[in-house]
């Protein structure tokens, strides 16, 4: 079992931009000290803060928008944190600059690089960089094949829709042979076959979905993998929302408002961008059911909140119920939580409840 930390790096209000970095390199610092497994960076742009100025913003703005050059840094200061991308968006980058930067990446930290990779379920990034929605599932295929093949080939050749190349060669390889483990986040009910089908090991997530939900998605990733004839199941690593005090009490009460501004924000994204094109129809669904959740329903189907015997208790649970290979967890949700308790969830989580899952 991989247990790790998803890094959304957020920009706390009345912080600097400085502190926001350093919280960031503190919560990797102390991973590294109390035996984490790994951290993970999102990929997060235009995340400005929501005011009356831009009532489109965001809600919790975040500094990682350059998480390759975030993952350098993180994997130059430690020895044993694997350092992972959760996830890389790459219809918005250059799969050749990509494929140079990752491999860099992976050559820093010497082997201890994850590669995980996703085309996003927001159209605002692409807004930014004037990219169509509507392009990016081809777009991503054709990043992904284009990063392969640069990273297992001397030279390669490429002739796609979005992409050309006539014989390149691009350096350096990655350290790990032939490259780093790939992860494609499933979102989406369709996602999931397909990913099984392709034989590619996936990020799964519980924040626009509940566990029934996820586990029947789960349940067509793996029968598809099966049909397609690859070997094992598929490798299925979770991201939830945990966060862990010194009592149940506390840990519900200190984490709920922040939690719930969170999914209230969540819900008005996913309505207010079901009609955008190339949007999956079941964005406008989830919205609706997201708009009516309770902080009951989110306990009890959505994230591992409480003392530590508890949320070892819940994550056991879930990993026993959807067989995962890891759980990231994601510890401060809505990104209101203060600072110290951050950290002390971060630590109760590496002391106290990992211990009792392995």
């Amino acid at each position: 079992m991989h247990f790790g930390l998803v890094m959304e790096c957020d920009y706390r209000e009345g912080a600097t931009q400085v502190e926001a970095f350093q919280e960031a390199f503190d919560q990797v610092d102390a991973g590294e000290d109390l035996g984490l497994d790994g951290v993970w960076l999102a990929e997060r742009h235009f995340a400005a803060p929501r005011s009356r100025l831009d009532p489109m913003g965001v809600g919790v703005p975040s500094i990682v928008s350059a998480p390759l050059i975030m993952a350098s840094a993180i994997a130059a200061r430690t020895k044993r944190l694997r350092v992972g991308m959760a996830v890389s968006v790459l219809p918005l980058n250059h799969p050749v600059r990509m494929a140079e930067e990752a491999a860099t990446v992976d050559n820093v930290a010497q082997g201890r690089f994850d590669f995980g990779v996703g085309r996003s379920g927001f159209a605002r990034a692409y807004q930014g960089y004037g990219i169509p929605y509507e392009e990016s599932r081809a777009r991503f295929q054709e990043c992904l094949d284009v990063i392969i093949r640069a990273w297992t080939n001397d030279r390669f050749s490429y002739d796609g829709r979005y992409y050309k190349y006539d014989n390149v060669c691009v350096l350096p390889k990655p350290y790990q042979q032939p490259h780093p483990p790939i992860r494609v986040a499933a979102t989406t009910a369709d996602t999931f076959p397909r990913v099984g089908a392709l034989g590619q090991n996936v990020f799964v997530g519980l924040r626009g979905m509940d566990r029934p939900e996820l586990a029947d998605h789960i349940s067509r990733y793996r029968e598809a993998w099966r049909e397609a004839g690859h070997p094992g199941e598929g490798d299925v690593l979770l991201r939830m929302p945990v966060y862990v005090a010194e009592t149940d009490e506390g840990a519900v009460s200190e984490s709920e408002e922040s939690t719930m501004g969170s999914y209230r924000r969540l819900a008005e994204n996913f309505v207010r961008t079901a009609t955008e094109a190339g949007a999956s129809k079941e964005r406008a669904e989830r919205g609706r059911r997201l708009a009516n959740i309770t902080y009951e329903d989110l306990l009890r189907d959505r994230v591992a909140y409480g003392g530590p015997e508890s949320v070892a208790d819940r994550i056991g649970e879930i990993t026993e119920e959807l067989n995962l290979s890891g759980v990231i967890a994601e510890m401060n949700v809505g990104g209101q939580i203060p600072r110290e308790r951050v950290l002390n969830s971060l630590r109760l989580f590496c002391q106290r409840v990992i211990p009792r899952l392995r």
